[in-house]
């Protein structure tokens, strides 16, 4: 596709954080039978990545906002604008040794996102959307699945671990939607499995307090591709509650009553 210039920024932001973690992935392996600790290491990975984005995308447009994971929020002189990333979306699995982790940069005007990224260095797999133009993948239009029977499906979620909030209520939207469906995923990140809704490979997509980084460029992508996604709680609000419900249209009704549980 042909990007805007800001889409263009983004790419190249992300292509850059993606080799430098692309480089420290190949020593995680090494490092976790060793003692200098593989989490501090994953840590100072993830923090370098995204000194590079922000570099790269501050340094092209000075006067916008940043909110990342790892640093600060900045106020930019353009108060209706500011980057929304996530460096590494998939800290546990890059930790561990596994394949599946994304660098997910999203650019919000006036409280709606209208450009976003989402890259997979492993896979060489680059995700991006702009308001209006369609999502793609490596230059490749992608669309939603058109599946209509719920028992040919397949989602994917998060579920919480070490003692986070809402085990109950995930554990109970599983055991609600397992028997109708045809398999769920946890693959432990967010921005993929959006993306994933995306291009077709899930049909659909829920989990609960996610931060804004984690979505906020898998919610463009997914909707530029044909999804409909939308809070949990009517009402609520994307990207400060982290609480989204994500498919196709032909099951969006059917898969929303389910996690709902209406």
């Amino acid at each position: 596709m042909q990007g805007s210039a800001n889409l263009n920024v983004m790419i190249k932001a992300a292509r850059l954080a993606g080799r430098s973690l692309s480089k420290d992935f190949r020593e995680v392996e090494n490092l976790q039978v060793s003692m200098k600790g593989a989490a501090d290491f994953v840590s100072r990975a993830d923090i370098a990545a995204e000194a590079i984005i922000k570099e790269e995308l501050m340094g092209a447009r000075k006067t916008y906002g940043w909110v990342g994971e790892e640093s600060d929020a900045v106020e930019g002189e353009d108060p209706t604008r500011r980057w929304i990333v996530d460096p590494l979306d998939g800290t546990t699995n890059f930790l561990h040794g596994m394949p599946h982790w994304a660098v997910s940069i999203a650019l919000e005007h006036k409280g709606e996102i209208v450009a976003a990224v989402i890259f997979d260095p492993t896979k060489d797999e680059m995700f991006v959307a702009e308001k209006g133009q369609g999502a793609f993948m490596n230059e490749g239009r992608v669309r939603v699945s058109a599946r209509s029977r719920l028992i040919d499906t397949v989602f994917s979620t998060g579920v919480p671990f070490a003692g986070r909030p809402y085990l109950p209520e995930s554990l109970q939207d599983l055991a609600r939607l397992m028997p109708v469906c045809a398999g769920v995923r946890r693959w432990g990140a967010a921005s993929l499995d959006l993306a994933y809704v995306a291009a077709g490979r899930y049909d659909g997509f829920w989990e609960r307090d996610l931060s804004s980084w984690d979505i906020a460029a898998g919610i463009l992508i997914a909707r530029e591709a044909g999804a409909l996604v939308e809070p949990i709680i009517v009402g609520g609000n994307l990207l400060e509650d982290g609480d989204v419900l994500c498919a196709s249209e032909p099951i969006f009704d059917q898969f929303a009553k389910i996690i709902r549980n209406v």
